[in-house]
């Protein structure tokens, strides 16, 4: 039972929200810890596939979302150089919806959402250290108080201090790729679709938010020089550009409208061992960063927030609770992370033989049986944690 019960939430992205307001809606008394001084994200885009769009249709947000994010028709794949349809995966089926997410927008839903239903926010409070005490969890601050909360939900990212805590021995490697992040002004003609233009040791990606009024572009890149991990890392524009430079003009002119770019490295995260210790859990990337490569980092933590909730609420003992809720999401947020590290290889194949091949076989796919490859992650999208 969660009613009166006293929760407290380290991180006010989308996986602390939503695990806010699941609690809330059963009952608990919610506090979510945020470093920033208000509520707010960066400005880059999410897809939110049909798992994950469950999570939110339960939790009653997604008709508010819905109404900045344009539902996604297809996913197109497409030659680098000549800008060649190579495959597409048509996402109409009106049982299963995709959608184009501005980050910011879902955040400030779910903020929204979650204030009105009691959830109190402490922002300007950064954590620095948390570790399992007893039942409960040991919480310190920037500013050096200490506090002891019964239950302590760590949602605060790869870099989380609980999960330090709970996996010391745990170290990330440098994958050798770099992505870079940008969003650009548009008139609104975009289709609603995800275009990925495939090149050697390359490949960019892009689809519109809020209604066609911006386009998010996400470009990767292999390369011996690591660049430093986190969303916040600026870059020159020219770098992305000089990049991409060999691609079909469509992205070549696109990029020359970046102004601004974010850049940073792609860092391999094994999943956690021990997601909970005493009243400390992890949830979202905290417990298993993914890389960019299937579009689940937010979907997982939107259902990592609905299990764990569903767990606390079915179960008076908390440790009975967090271990049940480890045992439902392990197996599948590893294969998750594993399937988006096979998937970069698949868009970066170089011009040879095997390149050949491969596209030969999904364009004759896309004639023959184009739904194959929905069929094919049909275990990712069609997964309903809210059943």
């Amino acid at each position: 039972m969660l009613i009166g019960q006293e929760v407290t939430v380290l991180g006010g992205g989308i996986g602390g929200l939503a695990v806010s307001l699941a609690l809330a809606q059963r009952g608990a008394q919610v506090t979510v810890l945020e470093q920033a001084p208000e509520i707010t994200e960066v400005g880059a885009g999410i897809q939110i596939s049909p798992n994950g769009w469950v999570v939110l249709d339960a939790l009653g947000v997604a008709e508010a979302v819905a109404e900045q994010a344009p539902r996604s028709r297809a996913v197109r794949l497409r030659d680098f150089r000549r800008g060649a349809e190579v495959f597409s995966m048509p996402l109409r089926d009106a049982a299963k919806p995709w959608h184009f997410v501005h980050r910011a927008d879902l955040v400030e839903v779910l903020a929204r959402a979650a204030q009105a239903a009691g959830v109190t926010l402490r922002l300007n409070t950064r954590v620095t250290a948390a570790t399992p005490e007893g039942p409960g969890a040991r919480i310190t601050l920037a500013d050096g108080r200490e506090e002891v909360h019964s239950l302590a939900i760590a949602a605060d990212g790869l870099h989380s201090p609980a999960r330090k805590a709970l996996n010391p021995r745990t170290r990330p490697f440098f994958t050798g790729q770099v992505a870079w992040r940008a969003t650009i002004a548009q008139d609104g003609s975009l289709a609603p679709e995800a275009h990925v233009f495939m090149g050697p040791g390359r490949h960019l990606v892009r689809y519109p938010l809020r209604q066609g009024r911006l386009i998010n572009i996400v470009a990767v890149e292999e390369r011996d020089a690591w660049a430093a991990e986190g969303w916040h890392h600026t870059d020159d524009p020219v770098n992305l550009r000089r990049a991409f430079s060999d691609f079909c003009p469509e992205v070549t002119d696109l990029l020359a409208r970046a102004e601004q770019v974010n850049l940073w490295g792609l860092f391999r995260h094994p999943v956690a061992v021990t997601w909970h210790g005493g009243g400390l859990v992890l949830l979202g990337d905290a417990a298993h960063p993914t890389l960019p490569f299937l579009a689940q980092g937010a979907n997982m933590a939107l259902e990592d927030a609905w299990t764990l909730a569903r767990c606390l609420s079915e179960d008076t003992d908390i440790e009975t609770a967090l271990t049940r809720y480890q045992a439902l999401r392990r197996d599948r947020t590893a294969r998750i992370v594993e399937a988006a590290t096979d998937n970069a290889a698949n868009y970066h194949l170089r011009p040879g033989p095997l390149r050949f091949a491969a596209h030969s076989a999904l364009r004759l796919a896309a004639r023959a049986a184009p739904h194959a490859v929905t069929r094919r992650f049909a275990w990712v999208h069609d997964h309903d944690v809210t059943a």
